[in-house]
């Protein structure tokens, strides 16, 4: 009995194929949208997770200085830098740290021959590469003789290295930090952009001692990056640091830091709990797309119950039950959203990997996503197909065999 109510409702389809596939349209489209934007919104999620970690796995980030609040929120307010004794109490005294890697910063032109560029130089020690968890393509680190005596050598990063040396091989080349002469000793595995389009390939290090004596002129650190041990929690190391910095910088009971300790862990899952909560929002608003088409396909049926007023009195007249004619209506509701849900899934597929290509993000389809949209869809024919349904079972069948 079902099996025939198919074979009709696919029957009554083909012989409207247009006006048919018009009608599926809303849950086609509510289908690909719910698709499209829960796998473009996953892919989202998973492309700023990865931006953060790639600064490092479990590392928290000190800098000087006091956030601000409210309208400058981001900015910081000035403060003494940091001090190589602090580096030593972080990695003596707080436990939990796997390392501790000072650094300072300044912006300079690097030249080789003809060519230059604007980058960023930092001053580290080896265990920058430990923290950040950042592999050498090509050469070595530093020396314990060149970070003691200051070396004038340095490591490039990969985007440095293409703009200077193109696809020559730097190493034991000599390139200038403005009039600084240093030997290139090493090149950076690839990591590429982290979060905000930031270059993490843009950069030169050199040992910390030569930075301060011959381009900062000082012996001051402008920020720490601290290594968390993977037995340990990122937010208790973070709070073991806070109590020992203010203890060393002697900052008073009540008086806020002076310092701004960065748990990327904590970004992460703001930034993902945000993502998420947008992708379910644009689910939801696109979800109402398949309610309108839902309206679309009662709105035909009635009008088919119209216009076979003439075929449902026949049917009953020879002896069709009510339950029947309205199980056939009902199938055909049913149908044309599943086969609008169908085609819905495939387009929004299909357009989620092209929009993942554009956008430059994870392409991650979710099977469940797919699985209610299309059970979403058939309840639609079911639900906004009841009442065409049974308007055509009510039907009186002498009433229908008069109706022109």
């Amino acid at each position: 009995m079902l099996w025939n109510a198919i074979l009709l409702a696919l029957a009554a389809i083909r012989r409207n194929l247009m006006r048919s596939t018009l009608t599926v349209l809303g849950i086609i489209i509510g289908v690909a949208a719910v698709i499209i934007m829960v796998t473009l919104g996953n892919g989202a999620t998973a492309r700023v997770t990865s931006d953060i970690s790639s600064l490092g796995a479990n590392v928290l980030m000190v800098m000087p200085g006091q956030e601000r609040r409210g309208m400058g929120g981001g900015q910081r307010e000035e403060a003494k830098l940091f001090e190589a004794s602090d580096v030593e109490a972080i990695r003596d005294e707080a436990p939990g740290v796997s390392g501790v890697a000072p650094s300072a910063s300044k912006t300079m032109q690097a030249i080789y021959g003809n060519g230059n560029w604007s980058t960023t130089v930092n001053g580290v020690d080896n265990a920058y590469f430990a923290v950040r968890s950042w592999a050498l393509a090509s050469g070595r680190q530093f020396t314990d003789a060149e970070l003691t005596a200051g070396s004038a050598v340095c490591v490039l990063g990969n985007t440095v290295r293409k703009q200077l040396f193109a696809d020559h091989d730097p190493i034991g080349s000599n390139i200038r930090l403005q009039a600084i002469s240093c030997q290139v000793i090493g090149v950076l595995q690839t990591k590429g952009q982290a979060g905000m389009g930031m270059d993490q390939d843009d950069l030169v290090l050199t040992p910390i001692k030569m930075y301060q004596r011959r381009i900062s002129g000082d012996r001051h650190i402008s920020g720490l990056m601290i290594g968390v041990r993977s037995d340990s929690q990122s937010s208790a190391v973070s709070a073991q640091v806070e109590r020992l910095l203010r203890q060393r910088r002697r900052i008073q009971p009540g008086k806020e830091n002076d310092f701004v300790i960065r748990d990327p862990q904590e970004l992460i899952s703001t930034l993902t709990g945000t993502t998420k909560l947008l992708t379910m929002l644009l689910g939801a608003v696109a979800a109402v797309s398949l309610l309108v088409g839902g309206i679309g396909i009662m709105n035909i049926m009635l009008v088919s119950v119209t216009e076979r007023t003439r075929e449902i009195g026949v049917r009953l007249a020879i002896g069709a039950f009510d339950r029947d004619v309205m199980t056939q209506f009902l199938v055909e509701a049913v149908v044309l959203s599943s086969l609008g849900g169908l085609m819905g899934i495939t387009i929004g597929i299909l357009v989620s990997v092209l929009g993942a290509r554009a956008l430059d993000v994870p392409f991650i389809p979710n099977p469940n996503i797919a699985v209610i949209a299309f059970v979403f869809s058939a309840m639609v024919g079911v639900l906004f197909g009841f009442v065409p349904a049974r308007r055509a079972a009510m039907l009186d069948p002498i009433e229908a065999l008069r109706h022109e």
